[in-house]
């Protein structure tokens, strides 16, 4: 499964919050652990940038904390997060001694995923994260040993030092569990333009031109049926609603979905992968590729 993630990460031009930019996330809140081949891209199409999102004043606690501290500054709406789900977050980082800032991803306009209980923030993110709703605003106070304890990093967060980040919540993505995966028949067909079938209707945002999308999906072949890879049990997907050449039929067959609902995708050899296929995910060249994919978030 992690070979196919690979070849998924770079045949859907997959993306992270720190794609764009000097990559500061191992400095303020992410682990060493990160696997950063989802970043991967075979695209030479220009990427649209995104205007940067205005960053928040931190007011700093009155004291050093000795113990985490969480203040909802907003109230988010929605499912609140749990351990499993993807929250996707814009941050900025500060020393609680001082205000120092030490980092942030406002100014990038690229937000940043976190799957919590996975293990690639600093405790204090893995626990106050939890809780969080789409659409909040949250404050945490975090002492040295909730963040890198007697571990310095970079100039300015020394040994034991508590730090304090204001973090506002994009979406929160709910994990997609092996068991429910949906069981499908596909039937084999030829395709001469990309068709989509609504499985089940969301009611939430809708995937437009130049979002970020995250979604489930299943990958079939279109002359046999055969099922060929799956994300449940794993990490979805994350791709921004541009065309590249590359992926232009999932594209257009994600575009227009609502978050919460289940679309079928039928999307011609020519049009996937530059009609040469995909070895590693065992679709040959011409091939149509069928996709059922659950649209997770959209932002």
């Amino acid at each position: 499964m992690r070979k196919i993630a690979a070849a998924l990460a770079a045949s859907l031009v997959l993306v992270t919050a720190c794609s764009d930019g000097d990559d500061k996330s191992t400095e303020s809140a992410t682990t060493d652990s990160v696997d950063d081949t989802s970043a991967a891209t075979s695209s030479t199409v220009p990427r649209p940038t995104r205007a940067p999102v205005p960053k928040p004043e931190v007011k700093i606690p009155a004291s050093v904390p000795t113990e985490l501290k969480i203040t909802d500054l907003t109230t988010g709406t929605g499912d609140a997060a749990k351990e499993g789900d993807t929250v996707v977050v814009y941050y900025v980082g500060v020393r609680s001694r001082d205000g120092k800032e030490f980092d942030n991803n406002f100014e990038t306009g690229a937000a940043f995923p976190v799957t919590l209980g996975a293990g690639t923030v600093i405790k204090g993110w893995e626990q106050g994260l939890v809780g969080v709703k789409a659409g909040g605003r949250r404050q945490l106070d975090i002492p040295g040993a909730l963040a890198y304890g007697s571990e310095a990093k970079g100039e300015i967060i020394g040994a034991n030092e508590a730090l304090t980040f204001v973090v506002d919540v994009v979406a929160v993505i709910p994990a997609s569990p092996a068991e429910s995966e949906p069981v499908l028949v596909v039937k084999p067909s030829k395709a001469t333009k990309v068709l989509t079938e609504e499985l089940r209707p969301g009611t939430g945002t809708e995937a437009t031109d130049g979002l970020t999308v995250t979604f489930a999906y299943i990958f079939y072949r279109g002359d046999t049926g055969e099922k060929l890879v799956s994300s449940w049990g794993s990490e979805p997907a994350t791709i921004e609603l541009f065309k590249d050449g590359n992926i232009d039929g999932l594209i257009e067959g994600l575009t227009g979905m609502k978050v919460g609902g289940r679309r079928q995708i039928t999307v011609p050899g020519a049009q996937i992968f530059g009609g040469q296929g995909e070895e590693t995910l065992g679709l040959p060249a011409g091939v149509d590729l069928v996709m059922v994919a659950d649209l997770l978030a959209a932002y």
